[in-house]
């Protein structure tokens, strides 16, 4: 039996036993059967759900962080084979606090097995975050208490929620994560066609070029081999993708830059996924589906965990990824392409009938383009001027750096700041704030006492290159507090050092 049978095999098993309800559940907000949830589990309801279902020895609840509003950042930790668990995982949902079955589904499966512990493999570590923005939770909004949105804050990790994310991810370093979310269904696009997106639930991978081939291969394929069993349930489900309406709009895969959770943690050698499901914002009551949502996220978690054999291949290419050479370059500028105009057909649903019409299109992208790529440098060094504003960004990420106490000669390659380019780019239907800048010539410089030296033959060097690298297409000048720090004209605060 090849792999991916016996993945969809094990992954059915999980499903239906996932699916029968225990005869004592923990005492829950939301019914034995999750499929008939019509409402979502609020922060309080959580907090005192989670405080019942801790079981000491199998069960673990802790406190993360702190919202900027003061609510608790939990992590829950489920091991029932103790030092025999070494597939660990992490789950992680509601970074947009108005994107809410993720952590519906998480609080349901930590229910089933907290009922029956057999659910959950003794060889599968499992963390999860169910609820990573409490403050927009409660509002019932997309940002948190500060007004950031926090799946955009993975570079600088200024807000405590993705600050606590990061540090979880360190310190239990999975070998699987998926972050959780929703779209759209009916978005205005689509309904003045007669349509809506098809699919309620989608699943894309981590797709950075710093991330290992094999490891991106990996994902798409269990992105794949998740359809049949979607299928099997009656749920539509499809690759995840953004973009506009077929035939006339590009369609393309998640971003493949870095400032999300799914390439953050793909970064840090986790297989890594992001999971949407789709809402109808413009119906009547947008939570009539949310046990359809709710069971299409609960067959992915469990799908991913897979049989023993695929946990064991996806642990050994996750740990064979963090010992990974670095690349002899960096990709700076990527794009989606579609290489050689390939005709596909993409689903829609038509409002008016109900029926399912597949449109053929040329514009969906699914090719990675590299556009420009630098020489990787041994490390990056931080003008003294600059090193107050970069520290909080170098221990947020975990880096390893030095302060120079006395000058050093090295041999530098600065880069020079010529402009950002702050409107969208419809051509390439790209993010606003591309960076726009020139090498130098490599010069043999004596670097003056303060500056940071951040060397790349550390455990995190992939994320140090996407935090510092000058020559991103898109990087730390696009935001606040970075944006002063780059003249046109003159020299970013970033060297290369070779």
């Amino acid at each position: 039996m090849s792999r991916g049978a016996r993945l969809l095999r094990s992954a059915g098993l999980l499903l239906a036993l996932g699916m029968i309800g225990s005869a004592a559940p923990p005492r829950a907000p939301f019914p034995v059967d999750h499929r008939n949830l019509r409402r979502t589990v609020s922060y309080e309801e959580m907090a005192a759900f989670l405080d019942g279902v801790a079981k000491p020895g199998f069960i673990t609840v802790t406190e993360e962080a702190r919202s900027t509003e003061g609510r608790k950042v939990f992590l829950v930790r489920l091991n029932r084979g103790g030092d025999k668990a070494r597939f660990k995982v992490l789950y992680y949902a509601q970074q947009h606090g108005d994107e809410v079955a993720g952590k519906d589904a998480q609080l349901t499966l930590i229910r089933d097995i907290a009922a029956r512990p057999s659910l959950l493999p003794e060889d599968v570590d499992l963390y999860l975050m169910p609820m990573l923005n409490p403050d927009g939770a409660e509002a019932h909004r997309r940002v948190n208490g500060a007004g950031a949105d926090l799946n955009r804050d993975h570079l600088l990790l200024a807000q405590p929620e993705t600050r606590a994310l990061h540090r979880v991810a360190r310190r239990i370093r999975p070998h699987l994560a998926v972050d959780s979310h929703e779209f759209g269904r009916d978005s205005e696009d689509y309904a003045k066609r007669g349509w809506e997106a098809w699919p309620i639930i989608t699943m894309d991978a981590c797709n950075h070029p710093l991330i290992p081939d094999y490891l991106k291969a990996a994902a798409l394929e269990a992105v794949a081999s998740a359809a049949p069993l979607q299928a099997r349930a009656g749920h539509a489900y499809r690759r995840y993708t953004v973009g506009g309406p077929p035939p006339e709009e590009e369609i393309r895969p998640s971003t493949s830059e870095v400032d999300d959770g799914r390439n953050g943690m793909g970064t840090l050698g986790a297989l890594s996924f992001i999971i949407e499901a789709g809402v109808r914002h413009r119906a009547a009551d947008p939570s009539a589906d949310l046990g359809e949502r709710v069971d299409g996220y609960r067959i992915l978690y469990r799908h991913l965990l897979g049989d023993r054999a695929w946990r064991d291949r996806i642990r050994r290419l996750a740990e064979r990824a963090r010992r990974e050479p670095l690349p002899p370059f960096i990709a700076t500028n990527t794009f989606w392409a579609n290489v050689g105009g390939k005709v596909s057909a993409v689903k829609v649903r038509d409002l008016a009938t109900g029926r399912t019409l597949e449109v053929p299109t040329a514009m969906a992208m699914t090719d990675l383009v590299v556009k420009g790529s630098v020489p990787t440098p041994r490390a990056y060094a931080i003008e003294p001027a600059a090193a107050a504003r970069f520290i909080p960004v170098l221990e947020a990420q975990g880096l390893r750096w030095e302060a120079l106490a006395a000058p050093r000669r090295a041999k530098v390659e600065r880069v020079q700041f010529l402009r950002l380019e702050a409107p969208y780019d419809d051509l390439y239907q790209r993010y606003k704030d591309r960076q726009i800048v020139a090498r130098q010539p490599q010069v043999d410089l004596d670097l003056p006492a303060g500056t940071l030296i951040v060397p790349l033959d550390q455990d995190l060097a992939r994320r140090a290159i996407q935090v510092l690298e000058p020559c991103l297409l898109y990087g730390l000048y696009g935001y606040p507090g970075f944006r002063e720090l780059a003249q046109p004209g003159a020299p970013l605060p970033v060297s290369r050092l070779f």
